[in-house]
């Protein structure tokens, strides 16, 4: 197992939250038996609802981790299922998670809350651990090679990175890290680079940073190339975004 973190700069960037909510707006469900205990949980990346009898439901809740805008988010299958019987912490926790959402105690929607983000992350570790048979950045997390790479690349995104860095960083030849990258990820490291520059900084522009702070933080050499460039990937330019003061 690589000894670098592949999700923590992932939810640092993108806030994950976990709320309870009903079945139709739900994108995390954890299902019951015919005894009434949890069996399987349900995460739902990119829609809402589940198509199960209400009284199969244990838990349904939304969770919210930055949309399509986050780069693994995209990555994930439509639906992802676990078989909770095969991972009794994970089955702890749903369990956990449950008497949270049916006592309702005082604290009880924060303790959802955090649990919830434990449960997710959980999930997505499984799919990490797992692989992928479909180009995009879940299956470049997977390998531990080029895991690396894209490790260093979010958590240093205004670094010069050049492909012999990041083949040096995934311990590759220059030729077979530009090869393995494009096969897994789907795109070339630079085109990776790029949109992951261009997505922090659309959440720094959103935030209020000027233009020229952000343009430096993330590599550009001067506003007008990284307003250029903003605005080839977002059809907008970047002070348009910014938030408006009041007067």
């Amino acid at each position: 197992m690589p000894r670098h973190d592949r999700l923590s700069t992932l939810i640092a960037r993108f806030t994950l939250s976990v709320r309870p909510t009903s079945l139709g707006n739900a994108t995390l469900a954890v299902v019951a038996d015919d005894d009434g205990a949890p069996c399987r949980a349900l995460f739902r990346p990119r829609g809402t609802g589940f198509d199960l009898a209400a009284d199969r439901i244990l838990v349904a809740a939304a969770v919210d981790w930055g949309g399509i805008a986050n780069p693994l988010v995209s990555a994930l299958p439509d639906m992802v299922e676990v078989d909770l019987s095969l991972d009794a912490e994970t089955m702890a926790l749903a369990q956990l998670i449950q008497a949270e959402m049916t006592a309702k105690r005082c604290g009880a929607a924060s303790v959802v809350n955090r649990l919830g983000e434990v449960l997710v992350v959980r999930i997505l570790r499984g799919q990490i651990e797992a692989g992928s048979t479909r180009p995009g950045i879940l299956a470049g997390l997977s390998d531990p090679r080029l895991s690396r790479a894209i490790v260093a690349i979010h958590d240093r995104p205004g670094h010069d990175w050049r492909n012999e860095d990041l083949a040096e960083v995934a311990g590759l030849s220059r030729s077979r890290f530009a090869e393995m990258f494009l096969s897994a990820v789907g795109e070339p490291p630079v085109a990776y680079l790029r949109k992951w520059r261009l997505t922090l900084a659309r959440q720094d522009m959103e935030k209020g940073h000027r233009v020229e702070a952000v343009a430096r933080r993330y590599g550009y050499g001067s506003p007008e190339g990284f307003t250029r460039a903003f605005r080839k990937q977002f059809g907008t330019r970047p002070i348009a975004l910014r938030p408006r003061v009041s007067a």
